[in-house]
């Protein structure tokens, strides 16, 4: 492994006189090759590895005998829900250890709150690839950590981060059978609660839904639509609309299970009962799903796998190879349980 020279004025602390994408920039090769040149990983050529090691030596760099340290993919994860996080750590874990890598955790939600930054400690500990799954992350985010050769991979990102390549499910597909699920009982009047316009995946969501309706030639009632957060707070209130209505729906197609365990605590409030009165179809499949009363209909994210393909897709930009595209999308499987039935008649 190679680490800094003796302290140089102005130096900071842990870097050379030129950042790790400069000296990429100067190798031809890329940020990510110079960071397993830099940790003494293997995977990069004798030719090129004698060449950047004859630069970052140049630059206030030199080899340190091995510490022993293992070699880490960190997971940063901002208040998500323990059920949704330890399955992606399972399957970020499964790979990692497969590649002689353990797995850091790190939830930044104290750092948001504080307005302080979250890179930060990560970036000092010099992991071999992070993969966040939190919605702040930007594509500025990506180009720092490229900078200092450490991979960054998005799970299920608000935004596009171009180039920061991302993982997550067909949130347009699984909407879509969701739907059709419901239009197939008889339904035709289906309200919609969803999450925030900005958001990829609740656009996405959004989309199937219409599209599933376009399909079976169903009109699309705007007054049906309601965009909030995925909480059970915004489920509970945006359902209260929807039930207050003179004509409210037969059926609810929630963002998220969040949001239908709040549709559920609206439509009791209503006397509404699920599902002799009113039909529910979620997203996610936590755990919670199953524990209604009654069991939630819900779309299945498969979660480990997501975790497994972040975790091989790191690892891949890591060993300083271009990932073979820029998103990945898993299936989803609708889970059809006791919340949905035909509509009264």
């Amino acid at each position: 492994m190679i680490e800094e020279g003796p302290p140089q004025h102005l130096r900071k602390p842990r870097r050379g006189d030129l950042p790790i994408a400069t000296i990429a920039e100067l190798a031809g090769v890329s940020p990510p090759t110079v960071s397993k040149v830099l940790n003494g990983r293997p995977g990069v050529g004798d030719q090129t590895r004698q060449r950047v090691e004859a630069l970052l030596r140049d630059h206030g760099y030199r080899r340190r005998q091995a510490s022993g340290a293992a070699l880490c993919i960190e997971v940063v994860f901002h208040r998500m829900l323990p059920s949704i996080a330890m399955e992606i750590l399972r399957g970020v874990q499964e790979v990692a250890h497969a590649n002689d890598h353990t797995v850091g955790f790190t939830d930044v939600h104290r750092h948001v709150l504080a307005g302080a930054p979250w890179a930060e400690p990560l970036l000092a500990r010099q992991p071999t690839a992070v993969i966040t799954v939190f919605s702040l992350v930007t594509a500025e985010d990506g180009e720092r950590f490229a900078a200092h050769g450490i991979p960054l991979v998005a799970v299920d990102p608000i935004d596009d981060l171009f180039p920061t390549p991302a993982v997550g499910s067909n949130n347009w597909s699984g909407a879509l059978t969701a739907t059709r699920h419901l239009l197939d009982l008889g339904h035709r009047r289906i309200g919609v609660v969803t999450g925030p316009v900005k958001d990829l995946s609740a656009r996405a969501r959004v989309d199937g839904f219409r599209a599933a309706l376009d399909s079976a030639g169903v009109p699309f009632d705007q007054s049906l639509e309601r965009r909030g957060v995925f909480t059970v707070d915004d489920g509970r209130d945006l359902g209260a609309q929807l039930f207050a209505r003179p004509d409210p729906p037969t059926a609810v197609v929630c963002g998220n299970d969040l949001q239908a365990v709040g549709v559920y605590a609206a439509a009791w409030e209503a006397g509404l009962r699920i599902p002799d009165d009113l039909s529910v179809v979620g997203f996610d499949d936590v755990d919670q799903a199953a524990w209604l009363a009654p069991p939630l209909t819900t779309v299945r994210q498969p979660f480990g796998e997501i975790g497994a393909t972040a975790a091989r897709l790191a690892l891949t930009l890591a060993d300083g190879r271009p990932p073979a595209q820029e998103r990945y999308e898993l299936g989803t499987a609708l889970v059809i349980r006791g919340s949905t039935a035909p509509p009264r008649r």
